[in-house]
């Protein structure tokens, strides 16, 4: 039997990095994972998807060059070659895994582990032990169970696509859906956005689905929202999406589901060894990630909350220095002070809390900040165009910035320095003495200057 100081279950973000933190402070660790080393990050999410964005945002800049006097013919994208490109890539940051983990003396058992117990894994018919041991499993998209839900495809399926299909439909309006849609509907593809949301992204502040929306209805993506999906019909190349008692959408040539992901617990012996797991599968920790069983911990999607790779990392590190290297005082994961973008197109991007979360907590102490504005990248539009918007929540008598919320290109790069000042506590007077770099999107947050108060439905008005 194998004796470790970590037994890592999931080769994904979360367990590559506290196994490599913790090898860097002379740990001995083991990383189970029958799949390719990276996780859902480097191969079916944040990786590929970005790869993919990048080549709908050229094409989607392609087609605008004219505006400014650029010749070009665009006669759209060979994604056949994308799809190769890609996989090369990926194949490429799992191999370089596998060499990394060899090199840091970590071992990789590419085989599916079960708990036997608090101390005991077993895989591959080997068993292993370990002083610790952490779960860290990630996430699969969810399949709604219902009549022909074989005839839709997920996130983890479009991936392997070689070939694009000429119209879709896409099942949720959170981020994954969205950045999908974009997508797609970049390079050419008839899209099709059906959910029960009755807004965009609603997870976000009500100017990001507002603003998000209206930069769908430019783009040409048809959207049916607060629609409940009963089914698929159809076959493969022509389904129908049925929608409430009487209506169907359709036929398209492939139907998504983007309806969330679900953490990966079951089946992997959490039961038998007393790791509490809720009625949505998630696991439950404490602040340092561990169970209610003394010596198993968890971190990542499975825990719930922060489902975000940089969250899984941060999670990862901060455990591994804890235990091996408290000389560094390693602090928790906040949870409260995430910032996230999503690949739309245009990103959206937001730290802190949403205007109605604020007018929640803070009540009548809230100001909002917000602007809408075209920007230069198309001041020579021939037509009407989706604004840029951003928008400042503030709090309490010294206007404390406490949400960030913007819609536009570049937004997902200058949302990173926003939110360390955030975390430190900015004021809106803060925001003012910064001197704006110009012309650029970013100065817009230093220089908003009309204030209104806060609202739990800011969009009452305007619906």
């Amino acid at each position: 039997m194998e004796h470790y100081d970590i037994l890592v279950i999931g080769g994904g973000s979360g367990g590559l990095a506290v196994a490599e933190r913790a090898a860097g402070h002379g740990a001995r660790a083991v990383v189970f994972d029958p799949k390719p080393l990276g996780g859902t990050c480097v191969n079916e999410g944040c990786v590929p998807k970005k790869l993919t964005w990048y080549a709908a945002h050229h094409l989607s800049q392609a087609h605008h060059a004219h505006e400014f006097g650029v010749d070009l013919e665009v006669s759209g994208i060979r994604y056949g070659d994308l799809a190769k490109r890609r996989h090369e890539f990926l194949r490429m940051l799992n191999d370089y895994w596998s060499g990394y983990l060899e090199r840091l003396g970590v071992d990789y058992v590419p085989e599916r582990a079960q708990l036997v117990d608090a101390n005991t894994v077993s895989a591959g018919g080997k068993t292993y032990r370990g002083k610790r041991v952490v779960i860290a499993t990630g996430g699969e998209p969810i399949v709604p169970r219902m009549p022909g839900h074989e005839l839709g495809a997920t996130s983890d399926d479009f991936f392997q696509w070689e070939e694009l299909p000429r119209s879709i439909a896409i099942i949720g309006a959170g981020y994954i859906g969205l950045e999908m849609a974009g997508m797609l509907r970049s390079f050419g593809v008839e899209v099709t956005v059906i959910a029960m949301e009755e807004r965009v992204l609603e997870m976000f502040d009500p100017m990001v689905s507002h603003v998000l929306e209206r930069h769908m209805e430019e783009q040409g993506i048809v959207r049916h929202l607060g629609s409940t999906v009963k089914g698929l019909t159809g076959e493969p190349g022509a389904v129908r999406v049925q929608v409430g008692e009487a209506r169907e959408f359709g036929p398209f040539e492939r139907v998504l589901w983007a309806v969330g992901r679900r953490p990966k617990t079951r089946d992997m012996g959490l039961e038998t060894a007393g790791v509490e797991v809720r009625p949505n599968h998630t696991i439950a920790v404490d602040e340092w990630q561990e169970t209610n069983v003394p010596g198993v911990f968890a971190l990542g999607d499975i825990i719930g909350k922060g489902p975000l790779t940089p969250v899984a990392i941060a999670a990862g590190r901060r455990l591994a220095d804890h235990w091996f290297a408290p000389e560094r005082n390693p602090v928790p994961v906040d949870y409260t002070q995430i910032p996230t973008v999503t690949f739309t197109h245009p990103p959206t991007a937001a730290v802190g809390m949403t205007e109605p979360q604020a007018v929640e907590r803070f009540g009548d102490a809230v100001h909002v900040y917000e602007t809408e504005y075209g920007g230069l990248a198309r001041a020579f539009a021939e037509s009407d165009i989706a604004p840029i918007a951003m928008k400042l929540v503030c709090a309490g008598e010294d206007e404390r910035v406490v949400g960030i919320h913007m819609v536009g290109d570049t937004v997902d790069e200058m949302l990173q320095g926003f939110a360390i000042a955030v975390r430190m506590g900015a004021t809106k007077r803060d925001f003012d003495l910064t001197i704006p770099i110009h012309p650029t999107s970013s100065e817009e947050l230093v220089t908003l200057k009309v204030s209104r108060p806060g609202q739990i439905n800011p969009l009452a008005d305007a619906a």
